[in-house]
């Protein structure tokens, strides 16, 4: 069994600072203009001819109302009817895509983000799984995982059991703080009832597993009232629980300039808050699986860390790291083979390519051999904290200590700081350095400007 996670106020405050958080290497700001469709193309076929098994996700951006500090690709209506253009269009890309690939090549996971997925009205729903399902093997099977973002506010029980008939068995709850102060702080009012029958719902319908997202640093948040929120959390035992640092960035997200910063904890109460949520949630049984993430120890996302296969995607960790990710949708990211691509992140061109009948692939990355090599370091390093040298020298054909040679005065320091074991076989990621792992992982970036980027949010 891995060991805990050690909290440690000087280092943390030492080391705490803007990072990536590696859904992947290299990130989404390296992609550029010079990667199309016709790259898609070949890499679909590619992926046919290997036969790969994939994994799909959904960008459903509507949301009935606007949240202070989103920064997701998102359309505000209350205009249900303006989902309709979009899921025509959405369809039509379904098409395009999937008669690249081979019909027999499994879906192991589909994952419907936003946005607001049950923001769709319930035949939308129904269409749109139906749609999927005709043009790719959706598997049913006890290792597929269908899963879907819910909003407590967008969801009652007939919704429920609509997702759980249409083949989801994995829920995401947005709860991000229960306190009204802060809830109003940043216009997302929901109920801990609301949230309750939600959860309840999806007991009772065998959902085989509950996540749940909140957010620390936010207007108005206590050290006292998040302890609140989270014991309330730790009491509807979601399988799984992600603690996001809420990143401060109004020059990028227009949304969050709403929000007074005054209003904001200031970085001692984050530290506060962020350390006694790891203590709550350690004495509660839940696992440091990495980066923000938690789950119980029965959970598949803590044995595959156990037993040294869990990876890292956009979907964030994952099982399915070996599929080929199909990302549809506007903004949606595909990752296949070496080739990261992203559709077009307005819509109204998203819609507008795929009217015409052309994928909509904005930007993207074809993965160098160096670019392979720094992955899988990172991947390594994120998803089992734990780097072996000697196996990685020898599928990559390098002397590691000589390729990574810039990085080693900075592995040195953090080894006498304790934040890892470092010797020529391998890389050992200590307790007290694995809340800093994104610091660890930053020393092999090879794109990374050591100085700060506001792109990033903060590690801490």
């Amino acid at each position: 069994m891995l060991e805990s996670i050690r909290w440690d106020t000087e280092l943390i405050r030492r080391y705490d600072q803007a990072g990536p958080r590696y859904t992947s290497y290299p990130t989404a700001v390296q992609f550029n203009g010079r990667i199309g469709s016709f790259d898609l193309l070949h890499a679909l076929r590619e992926s046919r001819q290997a036969r790969r098994p994939l994994s799909l996700y959904v960008h459903l951006p509507f949301c009935a109302n606007i949240c202070y500090f989103c920064g997701c690709n998102k359309v505000i209506t209350a205009d249900r009817q303006r989902a309709i253009p979009y899921l025509q269009q959405l369809k039509r890309e379904i098409e395009l895509i999937a008669c690249h690939l081979s019909p027999d090549q499994p879906v192991e996971q589909l994952h419907l983000g936003g946005g607001t997925p049950t923001f769709l009205e319930h035949q939308q729903l129904r269409d749109l799984m139906t749609h999927l399902r005709s043009h790719f093997l959706l598997v049913d099977s006890k290792a597929s995982d269908f899963s879907v973002e819910i909003d407590p506010r967008e969801a009652n029980w007939p919704t429920m059991g609509l997702l759980r008939e249409l083949g989801f068995n994995r829920i995401s709850l947005g709860v991000q703080d229960l306190d009204p102060q802060v809830q109003a702080a940043v216009n997302r009012v929901q109920s801990l009832e609301q949230i309750r029958a939600v959860v309840d719902a999806a007991r009772t319908l065998h959902f085989r597993s509950l996540s749940v997202d909140l957010i620390y640093g936010l207007p108005l948040q206590t050290p006292a009232s998040f302890a609140q929120t989270l014991q309330a959390v730790i009491e509807l035992q979601p399988d799984r629980l992600s603690l996001f640092n809420y990143a401060h960035l109004p020059q990028r997200f227009a949304p969050q300039r709403r929000i007074d910063a005054a209003d904001l904890p200031d970085p001692a109460a984050k530290l506060e808050m962020f350390q006694q949520s790891i203590e709550a949630l350690t004495r509660a049984g839940y696992r440091y699986i990495g980066m923000d993430h938690f789950a119980l120890p029965d959970d598949d996302l803590a044995i595959a860390q156990e037993d040294g296969t869990l990876q890292r995607n956009f979907q964030g960790y994952t099982t399915h790291g070996h599929c080929d990710l199909i990302g549809l949708g506007v903004s949606a990211i595909s990752q296949i083979g070496d080739l990261y691509c992203q559709n077009q992140t307005d819509l109204a061109a998203y819609q507008e390519s795929l009217s015409q009948g052309q994928l909509a692939t904005q930007r993207g990355l074809r993965c160098s051999a160096d670019d392979r090599l720094r992955r899988s370091v990172i991947q390594s390093l994120m998803c089992t904290f734990h780097l072996d040298i000697g196996a990685l020298e020898r599928a990559h054909g390098v002397d590691f200590r000589s390729y990574f040679a810039s990085a080693w005065p900075a592995l040195e320091q953090m080894a006498g700081d304790g934040l890892l074991t470092l010797s020529p076989s391998e890389i050992k990621v200590l307790p007290a350095g694995r809340l800093l792992i994104r610091v660890i992982c930053m020393q092999f970036d090879h794109y990374l400007s050591h100085e700060a980027d506001e792109r990033y949010s903060r590690v801490i």
